[in-house]
């Protein structure tokens, strides 16, 4: 029969584990609950990987790499501010009509920033609340931009909770000598703390 334990009676074994890559736990005692701090730094490479892992790292909003007009932004930099998750990034565009492989239009370069709030979606950590906090001058490229920072980017960017758990504990056979696997997690509440996503989870291990 395989041991059926919840997370905080094996707090010492998962902090064991060597949770690496901007993750790390921390469970007061006696609370049943977990606290997870996940680094500015993890989110920004979800980030990435997520949204920006097409042609040379750029999320295309209108068009592709092969269209005369186009519409893309890139180079995400991510950062806390009070209890909201701030992107800026920079939005490239040639607006218009193609002709003959050409674009007849504008073309146009401007930064852009959102701010998202955090919130937990079972398992996972999601975003709500999209603001646009700085955007161009240009209504044609706003008109673009607010679907997209307003919509996608809180539906598409999801951190789950129970993958980079899962992860960590992989190597927990060699470390402690016994195969830990985690059964079930559920997120109670969603804080930042400076640099880092503070999440609050409980949840059920079994121990081979």
């Amino acid at each position: 029969m395989t041991p059926f334990l919840p997370v905080n009676a094996l707090s010492r074994l998962l902090l064991a584990a060597g949770l690496a890559g901007g993750l790390t736990l921390a469970c007061p005692v006696p609370a049943r609950a977990v606290e997870m701090r996940i680094s500015r730094d993890a989110i920004e490479r979800t980030l990435k990987q997520q949204l920006f892992g097409g042609p040379d790292g750029r999320y295309y909003l209108k068009g592709n790499p092969q269209s005369a007009c186009y519409s893309y932004v890139e180079d995400p930099k991510l950062s806390f501010a009070q209890d909201r998750i701030v992107v800026r990034i920079k939005t490239h565009a040639r607006l218009g009509t193609s002709l003959r492989g050409t674009c007849l239009g504008l073309t146009l370069a401007v930064p852009a920033e959102v701010s998202l709030a955090p919130d937990a979606e079972g398992e996972s950590v999601g975003f709500r609340d999209a603001r646009l906090d700085r955007i161009s001058d240009q209504k044609e490229l706003n008109f673009l931009l607010s679907p997209f920072l307003s919509h996608q980017v809180p539906s598409s960017m999801k951190v789950n909770a129970a993958d980079l758990l899962r992860k960590a504990l992989e190597g927990s056979t060699a470390s402690s000598g016994y195969k830990v696997a985690l059964d079930r997690l559920k997120i109670h509440s969603i804080q930042i703390d400076g640099d880092t996503l503070v999440v609050d989870v409980d949840g059920d291990l079994s121990v081979k």
